[in-house]
């Protein structure tokens, strides 16, 4: 980049923002996966009552036993879906945590006159390289 303009605290407003928006989002995926594990667990099995337990012995040293529920194919489904889905969740939190940490990295150092500092803050950012907008100094 040849030329840089930035208003830092236009920045900060905008990461202020965005902070607030990310922990909206954290909320709903938590919410989300609350409800999808409550409704795994309503959506029952395909085997009589009786056999929808099995009792598993605990540890020689402990007297409980462990007992595990058999699990319909709603269930599995929605595991499945979840495991699958659960890449893009993580995707989405590392991707907006480094927008956050780049622009407020790459601002800094603008703001000390460092503009191929700046730079390399806005490519990690870019690629997602949160390794490198991480670390406490600010700088790279």
């Amino acid at each position: 980049m040849t030329w840089w303009d930035i208003k830092p605290q236009g920045v900060q407003g905008q990461l202020q923002l965005t902070g607030t928006k990310a922990g909206e989002l954290e909320k709903a995926l938590k919410a989300m996966l609350k409800d999808i594990q409550a409704a795994a667990e309503a959506a029952g099995t395909a085997v009589p009552g009786s056999a929808a337990t099995t009792r598993l012995q605990g540890p020689p040293s402990s007297s409980d036993d462990l007992v595990r529920k058999a699990q319909g194919p709603v269930a599995a489904a929605l595991g499945e879906y979840v495991q699958k889905r659960g890449k893009e969740f993580s995707s989405m939190a590392e991707r907006t945590q480094a927008a956050v940490l780049g622009a407020a990295k790459a601002t800094n150092a603008y703001l000390e006159g460092d503009l191929k500092a700046a730079k390399e803050a806005q490519d990690a950012a870019r690629s997602v390289r949160l390794d490198l907008l991480k670390d406490a100094g600010g700088k790279k």
